[in-house]
């Protein structure tokens, strides 16, 4: 007799698939709120923040009667690109000169301000290298790996006291699931394996714990389909 546990042909029942519909919709659900949900939040502390700095006559519910939420990202916006326009200008950089002399002198919002100056540059400055490559180390100690990226050369005193005997590459090991802190290795370059996959499939690769896994990619190499085993004589 057969097992209606194991043959494909029988249906499962109602609960069963409710409980599926169920599962599908919440997966689905749950990225579109928390999204609206996080843009909203953001969206209100912004207004908490620029809109009492802007005057009564320059808000739009004096006008309408209506309090718009995000109408403080717009403020903020626009008050930054005016910032930066000024900033570009030769009068825009000497009161920059001359503030951050005022702020050189005080010892610990000097402390705070370029801390903070050499994070905003870090993070929003356009240059030519980030985070390009994925890549794969043994951290913590050998037969053990990690996901990590690699950011730049090894350079300064760094590279000069290290004594290695060859280059030095910069890798970022971020933690799981937030990928955002981690820790800063210098890895010898051939130790460090270099992966095929994106820097944002390897994100979602770190933040997922390991669950989510980029889809393979098919080399078109000989050296890839040989293997170390010898046949058997």
């Amino acid at each position: 007799m057969n097992d209606p546990l194991s043959d494909p042909t029988v249906r499962p029942g109602v609960l069963a698939r409710l409980r599926s519909s169920f599962l599908t919709g919440f997966v689905v659900i749950l990225p579109i709120g928390l999204t609206i949900w996080l843009v909203w939040t953001l969206a209100g502390w912004v207004d908490g923040v620029v809109l009492p700095l802007v005057p009564q006559t320059f808000r739009p519910e004096q006008y309408i009667g209506i309090n718009l939420r995000g109408v403080g990202i717009i403020f903020f916006l626009v008050f930054t690109v005016i910032i930066g326009w000024i900033a570009k200008g030769l009068i825009g950089r000497s009161m920059l000169r001359y503030s951050e002399s005022l702020v050189n002198r005080m010892p610990f919002v000097r402390s705070i301000y370029s801390g903070a100056k050499q994070l905003a540059e870090t993070v929003f400055a356009q240059t030519d290298r980030s985070f390009e490559r994925a890549c794969l180390i043994q951290y913590p100690r050998k037969g053990v790996w990690a996901i990590g990226f690699v950011s730049t050369e090894a350079k300064g005193e760094v590279a000069m006291r290290a004594e290695t005997g060859s280059m030095l590459l910069s890798i970022f090991v971020p933690t799981t699931p937030n990928p955002t802190s981690g820790f800063l290795l210098f890895v010898p370059q051939e130790d460090v394996i270099e992966l095929d996959m994106t820097i944002e499939d390897a994100a979602k690769l770190v933040i997922s714990a390991g669950l989510v896994y980029p889809g393979p990619k098919v080399k078109h190499d000989a050296t890839a389909l040989t293997t170390d085993a010898k046949p058997a004589s």
